[in-house]
């Protein structure tokens, strides 16, 4: 009888601590897909750098082509992608690409993070931050911002000649020739498209300002994350941080993940 007691006592314990292990409390939380938006004059893989440190850390990361034609249109095609995600988001954009995600409306986007990015206010145009009556500072001026006709419209290039130092100061040369390699033109009319409602007055941000930026001076930056309510650090980069520092920006998307 003791030996059947024992045994008894035994297979409870085993499974009162099985049950334990299982329940929904203590489950580990899962972590959240990180959606990475390009900007202007740039493609996907200029988030390779940062998409490769954030993979290694276990997180799952997407990064869709935004189609650069303005901030409500290319909303829409993020949107679209962020429908097929399961779970939590955080959603990241450079440059153009926090225009992109002010404008993204989605219940599953936990924390949004801008790396050298526009943030602008409902009814806003980007050109707001660049103005140089306001914010100057900013390279990104004829004869290094070009012209060409696209889709029956203008489109915005950086003149090769002047990409790297206006662009990218901090990368080498065969990366920032890389870098062209892989550039996207821009509507010219995306810089003064009026921004929609700001999805940084009802969702938590994050705003890596580049110190060193010669395309959103680093004034506007500062004065659109103090207005953002957003966790604000910053980094002595270019305006390509995420290709000369991947490590920082993707600590800075870490902290929003957490």
């Amino acid at each position: 009888m003791r030996n059947i007691g024992r045994a008894l006592l035994a297979a409870v314990s085993l499974a009162t601590a099985s049950a334990a292990a299982t329940t929904p409390a203590t489950a580990a939380p899962s972590k959240p897909t990180i959606v990475l938006v390009h900007g202007a004059f740039a493609d996907a893989t200029s988030w390779d750098g940062v998409a490769a440190e954030l993979r290694a850390d276990g997180y799952r990361v997407v990064v869709p082509d935004n189609p650069l034609r303005g901030p409500c249109s290319d909303a829409a095609v993020i949107e679209q992608t962020l429908a097929g995600i399961d779970g939590p988001i955080v959603l990241a954009g450079h440059s153009y690409g926090g225009a992109v995600i002010t404008n993204v409306s989605d219940p599953d986007v936990q924390a949004l993070v801008y790396i050298a990015a526009f943030a602008p206010a409902q009814g806003e145009p980007m050109f707001f931050a660049i103005n140089p009556l306001q914010f100057p500072g900013s390279r990104l001026l004829p004869p290094a911002l070009s012209l060409k006709v696209a889709d029956g419209g203008l489109d915005g290039y950086v003149d090769p000649a002047y990409f790297h130092d206006v662009f990218a100061q901090d990368v080498s040369a065969a990366t920032a020739a890389n870098m062209i390699a892989h550039q996207k033109s821009i509507a010219a009319v995306a810089n003064i498209e009026p921004s929609g409602p700001a999805s940084w007055s009802t969702t938590p941000s994050w705003f890596l300002v580049s110190a060193d930026d010669r395309v959103i001076p680093p004034a506007a930056q500062r004065f659109m994350a103090q207005r953002a309510g957003s966790h604000t650090s910053e980094v002595a980069a270019s305006h390509a941080s995420l290709v000369s520092q991947p490590s920082t920006v993707a600590a800075v998307i870490e902290q929003a993940a957490q």
